[in-house]
């Protein structure tokens, strides 16, 4: 399946858009002449795009190859730690400069994302949706630099943990208490609700991964 050529967006971001969808998973192949096709672009820019993603460690080399990189157990774990602290700081100032339209905005997101509980990838969409407009609620601008950095990476995850068996419905309660946080402009309970959300995550991801674990061959 090939990815829609988007002549709006440049190389960079069509193929980390193809890789956050899962249309190229960690340990695939990346062909410069394949991607320019698929993409509708020259391969001048396919390439440049490819050195940018190896400098950030999001593909990595296999011989001459360019593969999609994969986390470890212990880089996934220190990717939630500061994710968890990043997002947390962005709801509590949120919860402090968040205007009256953005708030409106927050709570539609989640009044509306309930029609994709039967979805787990168009509700994994939605969630990263709300998780940056949470982000630009807090109006620092150099901490969304770094989250979107730290999304970037949340990519290489081959699964959503939204796809177990009731996460959806959770996910979005939890969404709820951080958009009322927010809306109370209380910065502590913000913070503590997204961060509880994405403890609940990181620990519905384990869960899966030892599900994957146990079906492997020793």
């Amino acid at each position: 399946m090939k990815p829609a050529k988007l002549p709006n967006k440049d190389a960079y971001d069509l193929i980390l858009e193809a890789i956050d969808v899962g249309t190229y998973r960690p340990g695939d192949r990346l062909v410069e002449s394949e991607l320019a096709e698929q993409f509708g672009v020259s391969r001048t820019p396919i390439r440049e795009a490819l050195q940018r993603l190896e400098t950030q460690s999001l593909l990595t080399r296999d011989g001459r190859s360019l593969i999609v990189a994969s986390l470890s157990h212990d880089q996934m774990a220190e990717l939630y730690v500061v994710r968890s602290e990043l997002e947390g700081l962005a709801a509590r100032l949120a919860a402090r400069h968040a205007t009256e339209e953005e708030v409106r905005v927050l709570r539609a997101m989640v009044d509306e994302d309930r029609a994709l509980l039967n979805d787990p990838h168009a509700l994994a969409r939605a969630n990263r949706r709300f998780h940056k407009q949470v982000h630009l609620a807090s109006h620092n601008r150099y901490l969304v630099q770094q989250l979107d950095l730290v999304h970037r990476t949340m990519a290489l995850m081959a699964t959503t943990s939204l796809a177990a068996e009731g996460r959806g419905q959770n996910a979005l309660a939890e969404h709820n208490a951080i958009v009322s946080a927010i809306e109370a402009g209380d910065g502590d309970g913000a913070y503590a609700a997204l961060k509880s959300h994405i403890s609940v995550a990181f620990e519905t991801r384990l869960r899966l991964d030892a599900v994957s674990y146990a079906d492997k061959p020793l």
